[in-house]
């Protein structure tokens, strides 16, 4: 079929929660993983070609308001029904016609991420390909949560230095910031240093957000409030550090916003939170026309929505190293083969294979199912999910 003609037409899709443990606890302002739980897709086209997505929220509405579960209900109830009616000439479609449902960003994300998977397999180019993306590789930063102690920090930082890394970001909050930060600088110098707030200040913490500036810090990310542009631009106005904004960008109209008003100098990009590849994509063009910098920020993905966040990094206007550590970072075994791993030090190379550019593994993703659902347009009536017993 010629690409003038071309349609994608569902023939099922399978909804499933995944829970993966990871290799070590992940501590943030606002809380603690022990596994990552999350709700996973599989597509199939009329044509046999499966294409996968990996939902980023959270079990607990911690980050944002999503969770799996309201994942799990929006997925089941409206937006798999509405798709599987539907034929498709390219994934931007999908999107549009997920618009008309308030938020719910991160189950769209995951739908429209399995749709474009498949997609780009059946046209045969990679995911990269064909979000405009011409990098043939991208760097890689790592986040760093919340340490036991400034001695485990540091050990942290010089053992992620040494694998490369050309970015070092660390969480901070009242109290676990400004000495911490200075151990910083002392013990390893000018490196490439950001903090990630996840919205633990206010602006009666200005004297103490304003103290950063001594450090040169690449950023601060999202400092105040989690759906707030105001105060972030007050803040941005008495700050010399630049400002991104991460939980306050839901979509292209809050980028616009934010940086009319000077609330940010740079923006975190996670597919998940901004709806899909279509918006993140639309994102980093505006705020590369806007000269403001932009990078991908990581949700200990499995490695399905790590390969997106590689392909959506690959993007001219991603200017700055995002959070895209291996597979081994976070869990002992991932989901797909081959993993993600660095094609050379701090760096990964952008797969220029079909879709995804890797194999989902069945058996590892039946291992670590917990719930799974199966529908086409014939089942849509009988909609009977299977549960199973909590896995180790």
């Amino acid at each position: 079929m010629s690409a003038s003609h071309y349609t994608l037409k569902l023939r099922s899709v399978e909804l499933r929660i995944l829970r993966m443990p990871l290799k070590e606890p992940f501590i943030t302002s606002y809380g603690q993983e022990n596994e990552k739980e999350f709700a996973f897709i599989t597509v199939t086209t009329v044509d046999g070609t499966t294409g996968y997505g990996e939902c980023t929220a959270f079990s607990e509405p911690l980050y944002l308001e999503e969770t799996t579960m309201t994942a799990i209900h929006v997925l089941r109830d409206f937006f798999i029904p509405l798709v599987l009616q539907y034929e498709f000439t390219h994934p931007d479609e999908v999107s549009s016609l997920l618009r008309p449902f308030r938020g719910h960003y991160m189950a769209k994300a995951a739908l429209v991420g399995a749709i474009f998977d498949a997609y780009c397999k059946e046209q045969n180019i990679a995911l990269a390909k064909a979000i405009g993306a011409t990098k043939t590789k991208v760097q890689a930063g790592i986040s760093i949560g919340i340490a036991p102690s400034l001695s485990d920090l540091l050990k942290q930082i010089e053992n992620y230095l040494s694998q490369g890394f050309a970015r070092i970001k660390i969480k901070i909050k009242p109290g676990y910031d400004l000495d911490i930060i200075r151990q910083i600088r002392n013990e390893f110098g000018n490196i490439s240093l950001m903090a990630d707030a996840n919205s633990a200040y206010t602006l009666d913490d200005l004297p103490r957000l304003k103290a950063l500036d001594e450090f040169s810090l690449m950023m601060i990310e999202q400092p105040l409030a989690y759906d707030d542009i105001i105060d972030h631009a007050r803040l941005q106005q008495q700050m010399m550090t630049p400002i991104c904004l991460d939980e306050s960008i839901r979509t292209v109209d809050d980028a616009r916003k934010a940086i009319q008003i000077g609330a940010c100098k740079v923006i975190n990009v996670k597919i998940g939170r901004v709806g899909g590849l279509t918006y993140a994509r639309d994102i980093v063009a505006l705020a590369k026309n806007e000269g403001v910098a932009t990078w991908c920020g990581g949700m200990l993905e499995a490695g399905v929505g790590r390969l997106c966040n590689i392909a959506i990094s690959a993007l001219d206007g991603m200017v700055l190293p995002g959070d895209l550590a291996p597979s081994a970072r976070y869990f002992e075994e991932d989901i797909i083969e081959p993993q993600v791993t660095f094609s050379s030090p701090g760096l990964f190379a952008v797969s220029t294979e079909p879709g995804l550019g890797a194999h989902v593994l069945t058996e590892r993703v039946e291992r670590r199912t917990v719930y799974k659902q199966l529908y086409t347009n014939s089942s849509l009536d009988d909609r009977k999910a299977i549960f199973f017993d909590d896995q180790d």
